[in-house]
């Protein structure tokens, strides 16, 4: 059976989440969508659209979607809609989990590697994180949270951009840009985006494709100053070899990059590295290295990828990993005519880039 793809919603208080999860809860747009809403939220849509009586935790809504509140354990609620849809007492073809006032997408998204049970039904689709343009810099400025969830993302949708001026939003791509690199920045307005614009991004799968923005690329190549580190490793861990290789849906509609003059110099602790080697890779050092980075810095990892050229094998190796927590899968072979060459993302908070250029290069063969 296909797995059911999952969408975790972040992002900031007041950046839109509430408006696109009444959209997907009330508009007829055809699809079977279970929103499963952590409780612990600020701003909850209960207040407004699930007034009812009723102490049941699974709503059906007019549309045929279906609300689930969860208090406890996302694990179990996972599991209990798993269950009632096998049963065919609930119908969805995808799940939107809203993760508001949880500082950290991480543990969420590690359910889907951690649970066997929760890995052979559903598959993480795309982290979306949600940037009110208006109030991000002081957002980003004032709350770890905000940064942790830039992070994390796999695709930025910035909400309110008609509120600031064509500079400010430049800026602001700009900044979330050296925080992470790779997931593509849309702007848009929650009362009209086309819902198949969150859906199937297909963001979060191992696949041989590693979309770094190529001017974010270019400009780190001459200026170091205001672009350090961020998170990283790699281990074989082919038990979750089900996150298999989708092409990385993405259009990626924001290459106008930006160098302008008057970008401020925000010393964000959340930053990105990428580190690049064109000799291949010795499988048990990187192994041996990436585990041993894992313990130590694994909490500040907040997510890294890499398609790497190991020693030994014709085919690229895929890896991505979300804290302690990573997997690993063969890909497609390296083309005659194409450099092998590997790439690696790291997006973490204050990670000591030198540590990690350093044990890398030694792991070279």
């Amino acid at each position: 059976m296909a797995l059911i793809p999952v969408s975790i919603l972040t992002g900031f208080l007041g950046s839109g989440k509430t408006t696109l999860l009444k959209r997907v809860l009330s508009e007829s747009h055809g699809m079977k969508i279970a929103v499963i809403e952590n409780e612990f939220g600020e701003e909850n849509i209960d207040t407004d659209i699930l007034k009812t009586e009723s102490k049941e935790q699974i709503l059906q809504m007019s549309n045929g979607c279906i609300c689930c509140t969860i208090r406890e354990d996302l694990r179990e609620a996972l599991q209990l809609l798993a269950a009632k849809r096998r049963k065919g007492l609930v119908e969805f073809d995808r799940i939107v989990i809203e993760t508001t006032g949880l500082a950290d997408p991480g543990p969420v998204a590690q359910t889907f590697f951690m649970d066997d049970e929760i890995a052979e039904t559903y598959m993480i689709d795309s982290i979306l994180t949600l940037v009110d343009a208006k109030h991000a810099n002081q957002q980003l400025d004032d709350r770890q949270e905000a940064r942790r969830q830039v992070g994390f993302a796999d695709q930025i949708f910035l909400s309110k951009t008609d509120l600031v001026t064509e500079a400010e939003k430049d800026a602001l791509i700009h900044r979330l840009k050296h925080m992470n690199p790779r997931a593509p920045i849309k702007a848009v307005h929650f009362g009209e985006v086309a819902l198949n614009e969150v859906f199937d991004l297909r963001g979060f799968n191992l696949n041989a494709k590693l979309d770094i923005d190529p001017d974010f690329l270019k400009e780190d190549e001459h200026d170091h100053s205001h672009c350090d580190h961020e998170h990283g490793h790699c281990t074989h861990d082919h038990d979750h070899e089900h996150h298999h290789g989708h092409d990385c849906g993405h259009d990626h509609e924001h290459g106008e990059h930006c160098s302008h003059p008057h970008h401020h110099h925000h010393d964000d602790d959340v930053k990105s590295f990428v580190y690049r080697a064109d000799r291949a890779f010795d499988p048990a050092k990187l192994e041996d290295f990436l585990g041993a980075i894992v313990n130590i810095y694994g909490p500040k990892m907040l997510r890294y990828k890499g398609v790497l050229d190991m020693k030994g094998t014709n085919r690229k190796v895929i890896f991505q990993g979300v804290h302690q927590l990573m997997g690993s899968d063969l890909g497609p072979e390296w083309a005659p005519d194409e450099q092998r060459q590997s790439k690696m993302v790291f997006i973490g908070i204050d990670l000591p880039q030198d540590i990690f250029r350093q044990g890398l290069e030694q792991c070279l063969a």
